[in-house]
């Protein structure tokens, strides 16, 4: 099992969770293929919304891989690649008590470079300080 980390704004997120699927990347096929049934993502959303200023910066819902199937979604102009995944009850999380806590953040000055990279495994004691905030 792998621990994964996303990223989207919340109203992604919520969409997301909402259809019971993964995507990561602008819907890019790259990141998702290296998950697989099982595996845990929490995503982590620094915006409220994707084209908005309001910051978040909080980890927003956590989830576990369904099934193997990756598939291309059709939504006209957008066609994401997308996996089934299943929700967990979690509330939002702020980063900011977490920084130094998580082996990505601590001691990092700029803490939010790691978070460009859109889709990125953690140790599965990041995912477990994060579990436990969300459970709080």
């Amino acid at each position: 099992m792998t621990s994964w980390i996303g990223v989207a704004s919340r109203d992604h997120v919520l969409r997301g969770r909402a259809l019971g699927i993964v995507q990561a990347g602008h819907g890019k096929r790259s990141g998702i293929v290296r998950m697989r049934p099982g595996d845990w993502v929490a995503y982590y959303s620094p915006y409220v919304t994707y084209a908005g200023k309001e910051r978040l910066q909080a980890f927003t819902t956590l989830g576990q891989i369904a099934d193997d199937e990756v598939w291309q979604a059709d939504e006209g102009d957008f066609q994401p690649w997308r996996r089934r995944a299943d929700y967990v009850e979690a509330r939002e999380a702020p980063i900011r008590p977490l920084l130094d806590q998580l082996s990505f953040t601590a001691g990092q000055p700029s803490w939010g470079m790691a978070f460009r990279r859109g889709l990125f495994a953690v140790p599965d004691d990041d995912l477990a300080v994060i579990r436990a905030a969300m459970a709080a």
